[in-house]
């Protein structure tokens, strides 16, 4: 989802863009990525690549979260570094954050506490990313003029997301429960915790004009809103909503009638995570596309997605 939503807009504005798949390209092979940036010429690096997921998934597969996100940073920054690309992107989440830090959350609250449990393996690999920019920028900033910067972006959400049933985010998650729900007629969707957590969502094209404008930043003007151990720039809606909210808005959206229930034996996750985004704001970034509009384009895009599928079992 991210990566396709960077490709469009990288490509709008002319530039050429460079990709692997998986399979063509294994980013915890550290051999792998040293072969692919010394054959072809890259000058700048979109990290979004990450083994994601929500609740479910991150308390299911700790182990595999912490290693393969820790040596797809390290892989790709340090052999971006040796084949002398000097401008680098990563993008983190939201989860880098202490679990009851002050709201909003701004940048200078990472590393003040201790971290959801549910994802902690998760946030130590997003955070170590951080501080291999941080890194790489204070030892070879200045010899070899790297400006390796980093995003933080809120949940996101938008097409081409991951709407697999068990390990999938929340958004997605609702849409395809909401969906199979209509479709069989359901009189009620199940959804894990109270409903009480409050999150913040962001639609895949903001979060993508968002990393092309930090990109284009200038290092002074970068530098200006950042610090050499803090530099790492929020991105989010400004707003947020109790996933009791959002499921009564996907409810809507995907025309389902029944009703919603939640297992409260189950975790919320962090109570709340509102970022700030005064400093994104200042540089002139804001979010554009409306939460329910967000869901709309979405679901219509899980929709599509499924045409294919409900066409064959016709046939």
């Amino acid at each position: 989802m991210v990566g396709q939503s960077l490709m469009k807009r990288l490509r709008s504005l002319g530039h050429e863009v460079v990709t692997r798949s998986h399979e063509e390209l294994d980013l915890l092979d550290q051999e792998a990525v040293r072969r692919f940036f010394a054959t072809e010429s890259i000058d700048q690096v979109y990290l979004g690549a990450a083994k994601v997921g929500g609740i479910h998934a991150n308390m299911t597969y700790p182990a595999e979260f912490i290693y393969q996100n820790l040596m797809i940073a390290a892989n790709v920054t340090h052999q971006a570094f040796l084949a002398g690309v000097r401008r680098l992107l990563f993008l983190g989440s939201s989860c880098i954050y202490p679990r009851l830090a002050e709201q909003p959350i701004h940048e200078h609250a990472l590393l003040g506490g201790k971290l959801e449990p549910t994802n902690e393996p998760y946030a130590i690999a997003k955070i170590a990313g951080i501080k291999l920019c941080e890194s790489y920028n204070r030892q070879y900033g200045a010899s070899h003029g790297v400006d390796y910067r980093s995003v933080m972006p809120c949940n996101l959400y938008g097409p081409g997301d991951n709407y697999h049933i068990e390990n999938s985010h929340v958004v997605p998650a609702l849409i395809r429960r909401f969906h199979a729900a209509k479709m069989e007629d359901a009189p009620e969707v199940l959804i894990w915790g109270t409903g009480r957590a409050r999150r913040e969502f962001l639609y895949v094209d903001d979060m993508a004009d968002g990393c092309l404008l930090v990109m284009g930043l200038t290092r002074d003007q970068y530098e200006q809103h950042t610090t050499p151990m803090c530099a790492h720039i929020n991105l989010g809606m400004g707003d947020d909503q109790t996933i009791a909210e959002l499921a009564d808005l996907v409810r809507e959206v995907v025309g389902y009638r029944g009703r919603i229930r939640f297992d409260t034996s189950q975790p919320d996750g962090a109570p709340r995570k509102l970022l700030d985004v005064s400093c994104a704001a200042k540089l002139g970034w804001r979010a554009t596309v409306p939460l329910a509009e967000g869901l709309r384009r979405t679901y219509a895009d899980y929709q599509e997605a499924l045409r294919p599928v409900q066409e064959i079992a016709h046939a």
